[in-house]
């Protein structure tokens, strides 16, 4: 219990510290943009610009912008206002797109998982065969093809030519299954090859064969004995893997017209609103944090020779 919760708050002091670089980063470069943030808006007289600039702060000195930001996020969590939303509190919108883009992500994950794992396993087995051949085929093809260029190719063939699922939106499962298999096609054909090298360096262990010499099938060796071992490399995938569809997120959801944090970050960047732009910046770094924790945590739960550090 103790080795846990030194590894729990060593991560924390990581993440503080992290977080805050980031934050520090993301903020000066925010404010580094030529220009000011209402330039884009409409018949503004300079009265009603100078009430805006002296409300929200841009009439202080950068540094006491960022001393001033930096204490409202730290003591009340307050991210401020969207600058170009109706003065939507950025937590708001936090709130409502976070669910949307967890969603898409995770059943993105699973499926890059279910899949990568499943084509490795059996390109392992049955290794050099035509099965082999195919599986590993079709994961060079999904590494190579990014995943919008993927999302244009299922829009055409599954939204035109074969009408299977819709074009965009978001509420039922149909409008979620498109843009979900398109952003964890790139990330199973990873897991598909890192399976399969684990798998064909553990299938040569001593201990699988003395496990085929006791008479044991070959499903139990395989998911019972084998995979265990080679599961490890997929797992200090999954670090990289969650910043990947998170990142991957934020194109796809502007494709198919998802309302998640991907689109308000993009259009927050695209419209010089940086609360928002800033917002979303600071949960996607705490998420990556949160699921390398995870990750590193898995490995003692996968191999109990792993020990916390």
């Amino acid at each position: 219990m103790l080795p846990l919760l030194k590894f729990l708050f060593r991560r924390f002091m990581w993440m503080i510290l992290t977080v805050w670089i980031v934050y520090t980063i993301a903020f000066f470069l925010s404010r580094a943009v030529e220009g000011d943030p209402f330039a884009g808006e409409r018949a503004m007289s300079a009265e009603v610009k100078r009430y805006k600039m002296e409300r929200y702060g841009y009439d202080k000195p950068l540094v006491s912008q960022y001393a001033r930001s930096l204490w409202l996020m730290t003591t009340q969590l307050d991210l401020h206002e969207s600058r170009k939303l109706n003065e939507i509190p950025v937590t708001q919108l936090i709130a409502e797109g976070f669910p949307v883009s967890a969603s898409l992500g995770i059943f993105a994950l699973v499926f890059a998982l279910a899949l990568g794992t499943v084509a490795g396993v059996i390109s392992a087995v049955y290794r050099y065969s035509f099965l082999d051949f195919s599986f590993m085929t079709a994961a060079t093809l999904g590494i190579a093809v990014p995943n919008f260029v993927l999302a244009s190719i299922a829009i055409m063939l599954f939204v035109f030519w074969i009408p299977i699922f819709p074009a965009g939106g978001w509420g039922t499962l149909r409008q979620l299954v498109l843009p979900a298999l398109c952003l964890g096609a790139p990330f199973a054909a990873y897991i598909a090859r890192l399976t399969r090298t684990g798998m064909m360096e553990v299938l040569n262990q001593d201990y699988i064969r003395t496990a085929y010499a006791k008479g044991l099938g070959d499903r139990r060796v395989v998911l019972r004995h084998a995979l265990r071992g080679a599961i490890l490399p997929v797992v200090s995938y999954l670090g990289p893997a969650t910043a990947g569809i998170l990142t991957g997120s934020l194109v796809l959801e502007r494709i198919f017209f998802i309302p998640g944090m991907g689109s308000h970050f993009i259009e927050a960047a695209l419209q010089r609103d940086f609360p928002v732009a800033l917002g979303m910046v600071m949960v996607y770094t705490m998420l990556l944090f949160v699921a390398n924790a995870i990750v590193d945590l898995s490995y003692v739960v996968i191999d109990p020779r792993v020990r916390l550090e």
